[in-house]
C-alpha cells in the first residue's frame, strides 16, 4: 500500500481537503486574503471613543455616596512633550479645574453642599454668625420699642419683617429668585396686618388670612405648567413662606407690653446663642439671659415677674427657628435673611399667647 499524506477525515464520504499551507492538494485553504475574513469574527456594536476622553487616575468614586473625588492634576509637560488636548467646553480661561473620575450608573455628579458635607462627615448645620445675631437683636429692639410707643409705629419694623422672613424662606429652601412666591408670601402678610387693624387686633383675622392665602397658593401652582414634583415643591415653599409672614403678625395682635418683653428677650437669647461655645451650653445660656431679660423688661411693663416665664417662652421659640435657619448648609445670604428673621417670626404666637396668658 502506498503512503498518503496525512490528511483530514472526512466523515461524509468527501474527498479529502487539504489543511492551508499543503501545497496543491485537495483545495488552496485561504490563500485568498479577502477569504479568510469571512471566517473571522468582526464586532458590529458601538463603542466608546477613547480617544475623546482624556484618561483618568485609577483613584475611583466611593461607590455609596457617588461623590466624585477629584484627582490632583497632571504634572506639567516637557518641551518634548506633545500638546495635551484642547480642554472641555465650559473651563475658565487660564485656571487649571481638577479633573474628576468617571461617573458611575447609580451615582449623581450634580450633588449639593449638604450632600457632600454628609459625605464627608462634616454636619451641614453651620449656625448664623454675631453679624446675623446682632441684625435679629437690633430689629427686636425696634420692635419692643416701636410697640411702647403706639401700634401703627410697630407696623413700621413689622413690616420689614414679615418681608425679610417670606424672601429669607425661598432662599433657604434653594429657590431664588422665587420673586412670584415671595411676592405672593408679603402680600398675605400685608393683607393679615390690615386686618388685624380692621378688626381690632383680632387673632380671627390671622387665621381667616392664612386660610384664603393657601387656597390661593394652591390655586396659582396647580395653574403652572412645571413637572409635578416641582410644582409640589414650590406649592409647599409658598404656603410654609405665606404662613411664617402671616404669623409674624402676632405681634401687631398681643399686647403692647407683651411684645415689648418679647422682643427684648429674644434679643438677649440671639445674641448669647451666637457666643463661641458648645451648643447645649449656648442654649442654656440663651435661655437664662431671656430669662433675665425678661425679668428686666417686665419690671417696667405690667407683667412684673411674670415677664421671664413669657421671655423664656418667646426664646424658645427663637432657638427653634434660629435651627431651622443653620439647617442644610446655608449660604451667607440665608444667614442674613432667614437667619435675622426666623428667631423673632417664630417667637410671635408665644408672645401672643403667653402675653394673654399672664396678662
Amino acid at each position: 500500500m502506498t503512503d498518503q499524506p496525512n490528511q483530514p477525515y472526512d466523515p461524509y464520504g468527501q474527498q479529502p481537503q487539504a489543511w492551508p499551507g499543503q501545497g496543491d492538494q485537495g483545495y488552496q485553504g485561504y490563500e485568498d486574503p479577502h477569504a479568510a475574513q469571512q471566517y473571522t469574527q468582526q464586532w458590529q456594536g458601538q463603542t466608546w471613543e477613547t480617544q475623546n476622553h482624556q484618561p483618568v487616575s485609577a483613584q475611583a468614586p466611593d461607590p455609596e455616596t457617588a461623590i466624585l473625588t477629584p484627582q490632583s492634576p497632571p504634572p506639567p509637560r516637557s518641551p518634548r512633550t506633545p500638546q495635551a488636548p484642547a480642554a472641555p467646553a465650559g473651563a475658565d480661561a487660564g485656571t487649571s479645574a481638577p479633573g474628576y473620575g468617571p461617573a458611575t450608573v447609580g451615582g449623581n455628579t450634580r450633588v449639593t453642599d449638604a450632600q457632600r458635607a454628609r459625605a464627608e462627615g462634616r454636619s451641614p448645620i453651620i449656625e448664623p454668625g454675631m453679624q446675623p445675631a446682632a441684625l435679629t437683636a437690633l430689629l427686636g429692639l425696634l420692635l419692643a420699642g416701636a410697640a411702647a410707643v403706639g401700634t401703627y409705629a410697630l407696623l413700621v419694623p413689622l413690616v420689614v419683617l414679615q418681608a425679610v422672613t417670606a424672601a429669607g424662606w425661598f432662599r433657604l429652601n434653594g429657590m431664588w429668585p422665587a420673586r412670584q412666591g415671595i411676592a405672593l408670601g408679603f402680600a398675605g402678610a400685608l393683607a393679615a396686618d390690615a386686618a388685624l387693624l380692621v378688626s381690632g387686633r383680632s387673632p380671627s383675622a390671622i387665621l381667616g388670612t392664612l386660610g384664603v392665602w393657601v387656597l390661593l397658593a394652591l390655586v396659582l401652582q396647580l395653574r403652572s405648567h412645571a413637572d409635578p414634583d416641582e410644582r409640589m415643591y414650590g406649592l409647599m415653599a409658598t404656603v410654609a413662606a405665606s404662613a411664617l409672614a402671616i404669623v409674624a403678625g402676632g405681634y401687631l395682635a398681643a399686647a403692647a407690653g407683651a411684645v415689648t418683653v418679647g422682643a427684648v428677650a429674644v434679643a438677649a437669647a440671639v445674641l448669647a446663642r451666637a457666643l463661641p461655645l458648645p451648643t447645649p451650653a449656648s442654649v442654656v445660656v440663651a435661655l437664662l439671659a431671656a430669662a433675665g431679660a425678661g425679668i428686666a423688661t417686665g419690671s417696667v411693663t405690667d407683667l412684673g415677674t411674670s415677664g421671664a416665664l413669657l421671655g423664656a417662652g418667646a426664646a424658645a421659640c427663637a432657638l427653634i427657628g434660629h435651627r431651622v435657619a443653620s439647617y442644610d448648609y446655608p449660604s451667607r445670604f440665608v444667614h442674613f435673611t432667614a437667619g435675622v428673621a426666623l428667631p423673632l417670626a417664630a417667637a410671635a404666637p408665644a408672645v401672643y399667647v403667653l402675653g394673654r396668658a399672664l396678662a
